[in-house]
């Protein structure tokens, strides 16, 4: 027997043993990638607090447990991010319109000019019809608190300067993620983060 055939064995070994290694790594990769995705971080939980719903009843973290919410700070008179931010929500709102497990919360930062008959008219304008997209009234002072000191966002020149983020509360009242409101990939991964906060549900 010549050495090429001598050491044909060895090669074919050696081939099955890489094929094996890779497998195995391949396998852990994916196992690793699942779980980073699902760990998703808890930055803090909001304090206790009562504004008052479009519809004169009052909302506070009361009203947030038990379901997986979605936050933003928004004015009815906005001609800047605000509708490319609630024309997201409005996508949202729609595509878990079977779940009643799903919330959207939108606090004015203008409670001059969006008093609770403005905000009625605006859910309106928007098409809704029920208390899935809730709508939020306190004194300018409190939400500028609430931003700052429970979803640890800035509350400077407001109303134009408000945030166009998402913030992701879960069921404890935890704040579980930031997204940009005006950016469709950040709204994408927000929607990954629901279905996976939507497993820890009870």
């Amino acid at each position: 027997m010549n050495q090429k055939h001598a050491n044909f064995p060895n090669i074919m070994w050696v081939i099955g043993a890489l094929i094996i290694l890779f497998g195995i790594t391949a396998f852990f990769v994916i196992k690793w990638a699942n779980v980073s995705r699902g760990n998703i971080p808890v930055y803090g939980t909001l304090p206790e607090f009562q504004f008052t719903e479009r519809s004169g009843e009052p909302f506070g973290l009361n009203e947030m447990r038990g379901k997986i919410n979605v936050v933003d700070f928004f004015f009815s008179n906005c001609h800047g991010p605000c509708p490319i931010m609630n024309g997201n929500i409005r996508q949202l709102y729609d595509l878990y319109e079977s779940s009643d497990r799903i919330q959207f919360v939108s606090i004015s930062v203008d409670p001059a000019r969006d008093t609770l008959m403005r905000l009625q008219e605006y859910a309106q304008e928007l098409g809704i019809t029920d208390f899935r997209w809730l709508f939020l009234w306190a004194p300018i002072d409190s939400v500028a608190d609430l931003m700052e000191n429970g979803f640890m966002l800035a509350a400077e020149d407001l109303p134009g300067g408000h945030t166009v983020q998402f913030v992701l509360v879960d069921n404890r009242g935890r704040i579980r993620g930031y997204y940009s409101g005006i950016d469709d990939a950040e709204v994408e991964l927000l929607q990954e983060h629901i279905r996976i906060i939507g497993r820890e549900l009870p």
